[in-house]
């Protein structure tokens, strides 16, 4: 077990203490789980800086890494739509894009097929990444000042309307990896369903 892979893992491992803190409405476990996501997030970065410096690119790693980054995105969204920040069905779109292409990665494992994430895929981790970090920022600048008592409560609709337009394009940049994933791996795929 390498150290690309146990940063994988850690990812994987702060992905529900980071829904936890998130989802208990105080102000200091929604900065607490603002933080578990960045660093969550930065591990991402770093395992597979870290893989192709040290030449440690393994198959769990191929495999597990883009896992982990689904997990992570997945659980911040669920939570979101489950306080009611973003649109369920975009949501729902983007996780059912997920399970789809893991599915599709997993019976290709169990062949020895190994399908590697895209460039587009990439993008679309990144993209994922960077919304929700935006979103966690206005919930804890909201949480702060609802605290205080000075929130305005005219910023809400509009902010509903920015933080779902990101999702959306989110969404959209998600479902079109998906379709790049199955062109650029027709050929695999066709072979599993023989």
């Amino acid at each position: 077990m390498n150290l690309p892979n146990k940063l994988t893992i850690a990812r994987i491992i702060l992905s529900p203490f980071f829904m936890i803190f998130f989802l208990i409405d105080n102000l200091y476990t929604r900065y607490l789980a603002t933080i578990i996501f960045s660093a969550a997030s930065l591990t991402d970065l770093y395992d597979g800086y870290l893989a192709r410096k040290t030449g440690v690119i393994t198959s769990f790693g191929k495999f597990m890494d883009p896992l982990a980054d689904k997990i992570l995105t997945s659980i911040a969204l669920i939570s979101f739509a489950s306080l009611g920040y973003v649109q369920t069905w975009m949501v729902v779109t983007i996780i059912a894009r997920d399970f789809i292409v893991t599915g599709l990665r997993s019976v290709a494992a169990y062949r020895g097929l190994l399908i590697l994430p895209t460039q587009v895929a990439k993008w679309k981790t990144a993209s994922q990444m960077v919304v929700i970090v935006l979103i966690l920022l206005y919930i804890n600048i909201r949480t702060t000042y609802l605290t205080y008592g000075q929130w305005a409560p005219s910023i809400d609709r509009p902010a509903f309307l920015i933080l779902n337009a990101m999702v959306f394009v989110s969404m959209v940049l998600t479902v079109s990896s998906g379709m790049d994933y199955l062109i650029k791996n027709r050929s695999i795929l066709t072979s599993l369903l023989k």
